[in-house]
């Protein structure tokens, strides 16, 4: 099935003037994301007070993905630059944030991405397998543990969360001591509960973290991301420490939100549909399969904040300004019908790909660790129900409830009963 842009799906209303109100909460996520999907491809947002323009096509943030008029530079951003919106917005933190490879474009985009590609290619990917693998095994032990007397044991805080975060540390060098600090940190920063004062300080604190830990890679260079980021390598241009620090930071939380949010909904889907779980059990459809199907509907990042256009850009009927900012939505865009088909909000392993998802972005800013997360989900999913064949989710699904994270498509915990595992 495809459609031309701007089409509306016989049936759906006509797309309306008023912005869609992005709720900070998340207390209806399917209600709002059928809201943007009627209005594709393209319609105006409020976020926290702030309007802005979403694409909720696929067709259309392919294209707009690509354009070198949609720009990362805040400066850009007519709102910032009026004092429209200041350091007390809320989500200043997702659009002002340090020189990396996440908020420079061009040129200059790609010498600040080379040095973090370079450290995590398939090679070096491969070379790490067995080190996951191992966290994975002791994890489910902890898992195991928790669940010993036959309770509910929340999946996130005992398995899908703690792993990525060692694996990603271990991969930049960040010290363990420093886990539980980071966690607190990084839920805080993320959590629209958190008051705006409290968010800024928390920003400060990650900054004298990471800041310290590149001083001393700096004076004690180790064989880590971190310090493939520090050392100029055949006499090329060194990174500033600003640049080091941006990109770190970046990639810890970008590292490891996604592969959270990718294994909680994926486990979340599969005890949902029994009869998909016994295909991939049985080897008739591949765990990988399974991952891509869930990165589909269930994409990591739900609103990605933002770029910003420096010349007139037509979208439909539609016209984004010079200074005007934009986001992609990416659950949206994940159920994008006239891109999957009238049954793109189930989840079906088996469904024919007329093409692949967005999930992980497209284009020169595509997610540097989107292999890194499929290969954590690739030994983790199957590592885990292998485990506890008989795991089942402890509440009801209206029970199971978003984080209140507006950018992050993250559960805020998932009970599950694990039975007998196995050698019981």
């Amino acid at each position: 099935m495809s459609c031309p842009v701007g089409h509306v799906t016989p049936g759906d209303p006509r797309p309306v003037a008023d912005p869609v109100v992005i709720d900070p909460l998340v207390r209806d996520l399917a209600g709002e994301t059928e809201r943007l999907r009627q209005a594709a491809p393209i319609t105006t947002i409020d976020l926290l007070g702030v309007r802005a323009w979403t694409i909720t096509d696929h067709a259309v943030a392919r294209r707009l993905l690509t354009d070198t008029r949609l720009v990362k530079d805040i400066n850009q951003w007519a709102d910032w630059r009026s004092g429209a919106v200041d350091r007390q917005w809320p989500l200043v933190g997702m659009v002002d944030v340090d020189p990396s490879m996440f908020t420079a474009d061009g040129a200059e985009h790609r010498r600040l991405r080379a040095k973090t590609a370079q450290a995590i290619t398939p090679k070096r990917l491969e070379a790490i397998r067995p080190r996951i693998e191992q966290i994975t095994a002791e994890l489910l032990d902890d898992l195991s543990a928790a669940g010993a007397d036959g309770s509910p044991v929340d999946l996130k805080s005992v398995f899908a969360l703690p792993l990525p975060l060692r694996v990603v540390c271990e991969l930049m060098g960040v010290a363990d001591e420093l886990l539980p600090r980071l966690t607190d940190l990084w839920t805080r920063f993320f959590s629209l509960l958190t008051p705006q004062d409290e968010r800024l300080a928390v920003i400060d604190e990650l900054d004298v973290i990471f800041r310290e830990m590149v001083r001393e890679k700096t004076e004690s260079p180790t064989d880590d991301l971190t310090g493939a980021l520090i050392v100029a390598e055949d006499g090329g241009e060194r990174l500033s420490e600003d640049e080091v620090v941006g990109n770190l930071k970046s990639m810890v939380a970008a590292g490891h939100e996604t592969t959270i949010s990718l294994i909680l909904h994926a486990v979340r889907a599969l005890l949902a549909h029994p009869d998909q779980l016994a295909l991939v059990r049985s080897g008739q459809v591949s765990w990988e399969t399974v991952i891509e199907e869930t990165l589909r509907l269930e994409s990591p990042s739900t609103h990605l904040l933002m770029r910003f256009a420096t010349e007139e850009i037509e979208v439909g009927d539609e016209v984004i300004k010079p200074g005007d900012g934009v986001v992609m939505s990416y659950r949206a865009i994940g159920r994008d019908r006239c891109q999957w088909g009238e049954t793109a909000d189930s989840f079906d392993i088996t469904r024919p790909s007329p093409g692949r998802h967005m999930a992980f972005g497209h284009g020169p800013h595509i997610c540097p660790g989107a292999a890194l997360s499929r290969l954590e989900a690739a030994i983790a999913l199957p590592a885990l129900f292998a485990r506890f064949p008989e795991l089942a989710t402890a509440v009801p699904p209206e029970q199971i409830t978003n984080l209140p994270v507006l950018t992050q498509n993250d559960l805020a915990a998932l009970p599950v009963l694990l039975g007998r595992p196995t050698g019981t």
